[in-house]
């Protein structure tokens, strides 16, 4: 989501100056978003040790958002009647169970089951670290926020990497890796954070749904879910094409990682305040399209595939920053239950997307790349269709205003 830009000073007063709590929630939400590209690297050995499909590989992202799709739908529920620090607390303790799980397993069936089991730990702790940050920080919610982007940059940039290095000793150690990590921010966040209290009105089940009855929410739902489908095809199909290894493989997805957060961060405030959201919703997502498309003609060519998958990043900060926003406040709801809603329905480009892809690939190599060229260019004219209900979305500030509103929207976005 988009921040204000700071100065100097303020940079430094925000560093320097936030209780240990928010340091522990934000080293913990490095870690969960690093499991969403730690697995790029060690697709291909973990087909080829356990004898496995492209198709049957892609489901341990299918598994892993299909789960959190659907948790997102409750984590609201559980975080109003539990308090913050016990839902994160719970989805650590799922993540470290699952993780480690993952690492012992001897099939690949199994591996998809704990990457299922270990989506559910993820929900309950990316719903609920944002709202903690925002309640626990000093100097507001705007550098609150700051300080989360940050960390989703840093894990975004840093999961393949560390899947890389560590996917080179064995597959087996990138799940390791992430249940120790866990652990060490399980811990800090049990001696650091204070007890949270609980939300003053319960969060209705059936609310995520009711919301989506605003045809704004809808519409950026949508969005989200069809390009998705060419985000996941980047993320867990192009390293089959690549045909590179664990180190090779990790550093590209890095620089991707990276680039994805520079913009994010930085890049997309500024367009947004030069040329407005919508236009460079639409504009991101129509260059993200025409990379894919780019892809499907030269998918042989590897070094084609390596610079199409790092400028991607590029175009997917962007969006993903303005998109956030504009759920935020495309629709008269809490902004939590916007959150769920938006996260139940794009979760399902993102779980459908590496099953088809690895599907199609292991026909032709080039047709998943088209896929989700067409499904992306699908989301520009479903934006174009829905303008009118968005067309307020630059007059408001998306900034949360209550601990109880600023539920997290993942960067799966």
């Amino acid at each position: 989501m988009s921040t204000p830009q700071l100065t100097r000073d303020d940079n430094a007063a925000t560093t320097n100056s936030q209780p240990k709590a928010v340091w522990a929630v934000a080293f913990a939400s490095v870690i969960a978003f690093m499991g969403i590209g730690l697995v790029d690297p060690i697709l291909k050995p973990i087909g080829e040790q356990l004898h496995a499909t492209p198709s049957q590989v892609s489901l341990l992202f299918t598994s892993y958002m299909a789960v959190t799709g659907v948790a997102m739908l409750v984590t609201g529920v559980i975080s109003s009647r539990f308090g913050a620090k016990k839902t994160l607390l719970s989805g650590l303790a799922i993540i470290i169970v699952f993780a480690a799980l993952a690492g012992m397993s001897g099939s690949i069936g199994e591996i998809i089951g704990f990457r299922a089991g270990w989506g559910l730990g993820n929900a309950l702790f990316i719903a609920t670290a944002l709202a903690t940050i925002v309640g626990a920080a000093t100097g507001g919610v705007a550098k609150a926020i700051i300080l989360y982007e940050a960390a989703l940059g840093i894990g975004i940039a840093t999961g393949p990497l560390l899947g890389g290095v560590l996917g080179g000793i064995s597959w087996r150690g990138p799940f390791f890796g992430v249940s120790v990590l866990m652990a060490v921010a399980f811990i800090a966040i049990v001696v650091l954070l204070p007890e949270t209290p609980k939300a003053a009105h319960p969060t209705s089940i059936t609310a995520p749904f009711k919301a989506l009855r605003h045809r704004g929410l809808l519409t950026v739902s949508i969005t989200a879910l069809l390009y998705n489908f060419g985000f996941f095809t980047l993320l867990a199909f192009t390293p089959f094409p690549l045909d590179m290894g664990t180190y090779a493989i990790g550093f590209i997805f890095c620089g991707w990682g990276i680039l994805l957060a520079l913009s994010s961060v930085f890049l997309a405030p500024k367009l947004q305040a030069r040329f407005g959201s919508l236009p460079m919703m639409a504009l991101s997502l129509a260059l993200f399209a025409i990379d894919l498309a780019v892809m499907g003609m030269f998918t042989e060519h590897k070094v084609v595939l390596i610079v199409g998958v790092v400028i991607a990043g590029a175009f997917l900060g962007v969006n993903n920053t303005l998109i956030t926003e504009a759920v935020m406040i495309s629709a008269p709801v809490e902004r939590s239950t916007a959150s769920a809603a938006y996260s139940f329905v794009r979760f399902g480009g993102g779980a459908a997307a590496p099953w088809v892809a690895g599907k199609l690939g292991e026909h032709n190599m080039s047709l998943p790349f088209w896929l989700g060229a067409v499904c992306t260019a699908a989301a520009v004219a479903v934006l174009y269709i829905g303008r009118t209900a968005l067309a307020h979305i630059d007059d408001h500030d998306p900034a949360p205003h209550s601990v109880e509103e600023a539920q997290a929207i993942t960067v799966a976005d």
